[in-house]
């Protein structure tokens, strides 16, 4: 049966290669949708679940001002439940290994991902800690600042992993971030690269990490200020983006994807250099941009995309994101990205 289902998989790759230079066929859109009937490979996602307390206001405070903002949302979040979300409305089949409080922001969020076709067996409830709040400030341009009380974010543990092992082992990758302990992420890693399973990090919040670390990612995707911290690089241009990716891969990563916001992203590929520009939209508010983007790599890498491909996918569906309001709620779908490009 699986060698059934990778022939027939086989065959109508070729033929949307054929028919993606005739977007407006029928026969491109019907074999679109019968593609996306034959489900992916497992993608796991381990990282936070928070709720975003989110205020709109024409500019940023500066330290010690107070200003009058305007509208007010309360949305789910988390960097690693917004990946989750935006993983499977590309059309990913993934689980979400997490930790939340056992309140009514958790019992609300664990609710939300079975709405959203997310695995939730392995979001632990934790008698002890809150879930996790993030208080964040967008201005007129749609940038912003982010507060995070990690709650029980920062008490998932290998403890907690060692539950999910058997669901990791089933996994083709595994994707994580940093706003879980940095102890848990080095565990998850290394369980993962050990039994070949590809291990994708976005080192968000921006820290140091350890070559041992490194050496067990797959792939590092991180924005210009995380990319400036991982190798002493000031970022500022695709240029010195390529001199930071040379020094993050020397590290043992085997490749960086660099995020530039509005100019695009940089894919070092071993010994090869990508740019993939990104789409002219009209930014409302960048939260939920960069967790996007990673959903969406890992969409494409287990569909069989080449990583130039996936890049290309995920920066679409970044640009997208940015036109809304929220994380999890500016989250495209698979459909959507059509509106971009006729050509996914």
């Amino acid at each position: 049966m699986k060698m059934l289902v990778i022939q027939v998989k086989f065959i109508i790759t070729g033929l949307y290669q054929f028919l993606k230079y005739f977007p407006q066929s029928c026969l491109y859109i019907y074999f679109i949708n019968l593609s996306r009937m034959i489900p992916s490979k497992k993608i796991v996602v381990v990282g936070s679940c928070n709720t975003d307390m989110v205020i709109k206001a024409d500019r940023l405070p500066i330290p010690g001002e107070t200003i009058l903002g305007g509208t007010f949302f309360m949305n789910p979040g988390g960097k690693g439940a917004n990946q989750a979300v935006a993983a499977a409305r590309l059309g990913g089949n993934v689980t979400l290994i997490s930790r939340t409080g056992n309140d009514v922001f958790g019992k609300q969020s664990v609710m939300l991902y079975n709405a959203e076709n997310i695995k939730t067996d392995y979001i632990f409830p934790d008698a002890k800690n809150p879930s996790g709040v993030a208080l964040i400030t967008v201005d007129s341009f749609g940038e912003n600042c982010i507060v995070v009380a990690s709650g029980a974010n920062a008490f998932l543990s290998p403890a907690d992993i060692n539950k999910a092992s058997a669901e990791i082992e089933d996994s083709f990758l595994v994707l994580m971030q940093l706003e879980i302990p940095i102890e848990t992420v080095e565990y998850v890693a290394e369980m993962a690269h050990s039994r070949g399973i590809k291990v994708i990090l976005n080192p968000a919040p921006a820290r140091a990490l350890s070559d041992n670390l490194l050496k067990n990612l797959y792939m590092i995707v991180p924005n210009k200020s995380e990319a400036e911290i991982l190798s002493g690089i000031k970022v500022s241009d695709i240029e010195s983006a390529k001199q930071a990716a040379l020094i993050i891969s020397q590290k043992g990563v085997d490749i960086v994807v660099i995020t530039l916001g509005p100019q695009g992203a940089l894919i070092k590929e071993n010994d090869q250099y990508h740019f993939v520009e990104a789409s002219k939209v009209v930014a409302v508010d960048t939260t939920g941009a960069g967790d996007t983007f990673c959903g969406g790599v890992c969409v494409g890498l287990s569909e069989g995309k080449s990583i130039l491909d996936s890049v290309k996918m995920a920066a679409k569906a970044a640009a997208l994101t940015v036109t809304r309001m929220g994380a999890q709620t500016s989250t495209p779908h698979r459909s959507e990205l059509s509106t971009l490009d006729t050509t996914l």
